[in-house]
């Protein structure tokens, strides 16, 4: 097995100013650490532009132009067909629920919403909420032999009031990509739109909301390098036919600014322009010289050989034990998974293991990680639910060795152990 970076770690790592505090912080789908240069962006726009849009004088009208800035750059990582096609917002939770309500007038009563079991309660919960207007909620079950989701499931759920299905791109607990583009063509053969929570996906690989064909596609900045903070991408021309959320002489033809009540935070939303600085630079170190968007995908793809071999490490340890179970696939076949590895030890909890791994400065979680749907349905709630080990390419195999030798040791010792 490879043990070499295809990236160069030390300016990667450099990048980070939070890498520096002592801490192995594999925590990282709770939230990764923020790159320098989205914060000198947001420190730019304070400094230098920070007041509203939409005044004649020059200061303002740099703002307008920061803000045009973070969505194409936004358009950039996503690869969307124009910047006006990317909405800014506080979290995805807080995306998905504006997106809910602004689909209200174009659903009526018996009209059906399938949501899938394996989801983050962010694209459940606000679809279910739709049930108090008399919306149908359908759920999409997981295959517990293959922990997949199957077409052959979905199909006997959509019918012609099926108007929407919502899905996850990796669980933040299973860690397996899903077939995007599969999905996406056939619920669209059936007459419905399709909306991707992408929060587990985006700080892995390399975004194409063209390419997957959805309709929408939302996912986290401050789970993606940045601070906190979220994007979602729409189809332009389903954007337009939103209720608007903002003020009522905001009409529908103001997309996206209609999705953006209050107006989007400036300074954050300029972040994005530092997310897709680095990657850019990251494309051209493996020698990319192409178009920003070519620079993004070499980027993503050294990032994801990188966390193949942290994935594998991981993976490898685990599988040696005959105490632990991985939640999800095992191995990580032709890197099908993101290095999100959630895992239980028999006997033990979840909670304990994890207090004693803080005492070695490593940072990992414990629990149904807001995934409680899909935790209850596997029967993983008792023991203080799963243990969950979250890497992206900043990490190293040097980490992970760490975080194994200080998991023998605390198994070794007996934490956790039920009874004690």
């Amino acid at each position: 097995m490879a043990t070499t970076s295809p990236l160069d770690l030390d300016f990667v790592r450099s990048q980070f100013p939070g890498l520096a505090r002592g801490w192995t912080l594999f925590d990282n789908a709770g939230g990764s650490q923020i790159l320098k240069g989205a914060i000198d962006r947001i420190n730019t726009f304070l400094i230098e532009k920070n007041v509203q849009i939409g005044g004649s004088y020059a200061v303002s009208q740099d703002a307008a132009r920061a803000l045009y800035e973070a969505r194409t750059a936004a358009m950039h990582l996503v690869n969307a067909a124009r910047p006006e096609e990317i909405v800014f917002g506080g979290s995805t939770t807080a995306l998905l629920q504006n997106l809910a309500r602004a689909m209200q007038s174009q659903l009526s009563p018996g009209d059906e919403i399938i949501v899938t079991v394996s989801d983050h309660e962010s694209n459940i919960g606000p679809w279910d909420r739709l049930q108090e207007r008399g919306i149908t909620l359908k759920f999409w079950p997981l295959n517990k032999d293959t922990l997949s989701l199957d077409l052959a499931d979905l199909a006997p759920l959509m019918s012609e009031r099926t108007r929407m299905v919502c899905v996850t791109h990796v669980s933040n607990i299973l860690g397996s990509i899903n077939p995007i583009r599969e999905i996406a063509d056939f619920v669209h053969t059936r007459g419905a739109k399709i909306c991707v929570d992408a929060v587990a996906y985006a700080p892995h690989r390399a975004v194409d909301v063209q390419a997957l064909d959805v309709d929408y596609y939302v996912f986290s900045l401050y789970k993606t390098y940045g601070p906190h903070y979220a994007l979602m991408y729409g189809r332009y021309d389903l954007l337009l036919e939103l209720d608007t959320l903002y003020h009522y002489f905001y009409g529908k033809d103001k997309v996206p600014g209609k999705l953006e009540p209050g107006n989007p935070n400036y300074e954050l939303a300029y972040s994005t322009c530092g997310i897709v600085d680095y990657l850019t630079a990251l494309g051209e170190r493996t020698g990319e010289s192409g178009s920003t968007r070519q620079k993004i995908e070499a980027a993503f793809a050294a990032i994801t050989a990188q966390e193949n071999l942290l994935a594998d490490r991981l993976l490898d340890y685990l599988r040696s034990r005959n105490d632990c179970r991985i939640v999800g696939q095992s191995v990580n076949r032709n890197g099908e998974r993101v290095p999100t590895i959630a895992f239980r030890f028999d006997g033990r909890e979840a909670q304990a293991i994890c207090a004693a791994m803080d005492g070695e400065n490593i940072a990992i979680r414990f629990g149904d990680f807001h995934s409680r749907r899909l935790a209850e349905y596997l029967d993983l709630t008792d023991h203080g639910g799963m243990l969950r080990v979250s890497m992206v390419h900043y990490n190293t195999l040097e980490e992970v060795d760490r975080f194994t030798a200080a998991l023998d040791r605390i198994l070794a010792a007996g934490t956790g152990l039920s009874g004690q």
